[in-house]
């Protein structure tokens, strides 16, 4: 096929040898399969601003630091001093969880190069060699479907024990690959130590994943792991090994008993004036002659 503009540097700086297909159009990018060398990768080519689908990106770059606090300053101000885009900075969040959330053992597409404005990652493939299929493609067994969801649940904790919430998780955004479920496309993930919306963040996430496997496997609609994850997040309590439950004992607040006996003494003496109007209001010489 045509070598795409985008791609035309990677070739020339010896990064890409050839474009064999593309693979999918997403709402922020394109996606490729490459050669390189001996190898078939994915090159990510994010699309322009004006282009994309996804919105509402101030709930996702509150805290963010683009590579340290004098550049991240910098950006917020817009000041001459910063070489760094709103758009590449956008662009290099996905590159530093990748690299992140690698090393914290998240399965996720192997980093393998970030050159101007393309992302070159490992191609996830199923144990044909093929290009492994997105969840939301599967037909899954009650079986499948509550194996998988507890590894995704494993591995939210563990973005969450790193720091990252992935922002736009969903049956979309995970490849069952050879090795099980890969999580993919993290240009929305947020730090949740600096984020205000992180909480809200995190219970979408798990929420989006949660009613797709309820599909299969109904009983994990009741389930509320969001609730307790974040619970044990804010308590300094979550770690890789955690045992969840996915149920939250909710403690009902002890009653105030003056209250409601106050509130029943008003209301009958309400009731009490109510009735005493009715009867000296019928019971009255003009009420005769009415």
């Amino acid at each position: 096929m045509k070598t795409p503009n985008r791609i035309e540097p990677l070739i020339e700086e010896g990064l890409v040898d050839s474009v064999i297909c593309q693979l999918m159009s997403g709402k922020e990018a394109m996606l490729y399969v490459v050669q390189c060398g001996e190898e078939y990768r994915c090159a990510k080519v994010y699309k322009e601003k004006q282009k994309r689908n996804f919105r509402h990106n101030a709930n996702y770059t509150e805290g963010r630091m683009f590579g340290n606090r004098r550049r991240t300053r910098a950006l917020q101000r817009r000041s001459s001093t910063s070489r760094m885009t709103p758009e590449n900075a956008w662009h290099s969040v996905e590159v530093d969880a990748l690299s992140r959330l690698a090393m914290a053992g998240v399965q996720t597409p192997r980093f393998h190069n970030f050159f101007e404005g393309v992302l070159l990652m490992e191609l996830i493939t199923n144990s044909d060699g093929n290009v492994a299929p997105r969840m939301n493609q599967l037909n899954l067994t009650a079986d499948q479907a509550r194996r998988y969801h507890s590894f995704l649940i494993e591995q939210v904790v563990r973005m969450l024990c790193s720091g990252i919430i992935h922002g736009d998780l969903s049956e979309y955004n995970v490849l069952l690959g050879e090795r099980g479920p890969v999580i993919i496309d993290f240009p929305q993930a947020v730090h949740a130590a600096s984020n205000s919306n992180a909480q809200m963040i995190l219970k979408r996430d798990i929420h989006n994943i949660t009613t797709f496997f309820s599909r299969f496997a109904p009983e994990l609609a009741y389930t509320d792991y969001a609730t307790e994850i974040w619970s044990l997040y804010q308590s300094g309590r979550l770690h890789l090994d955690v045992n969840l439950t996915g149920y939250v004992a909710h403690r009902p607040k002890p009653v105030n008993l003056d209250s409601v006996l106050q509130a029943i003494g008003h209301a009958a003496r309400k009731e009490s004036a109510w009735q005493r109007y009715k009867r000296e209001r019928w019971t009255s010489p003009r009420a005769l002659y009415c």
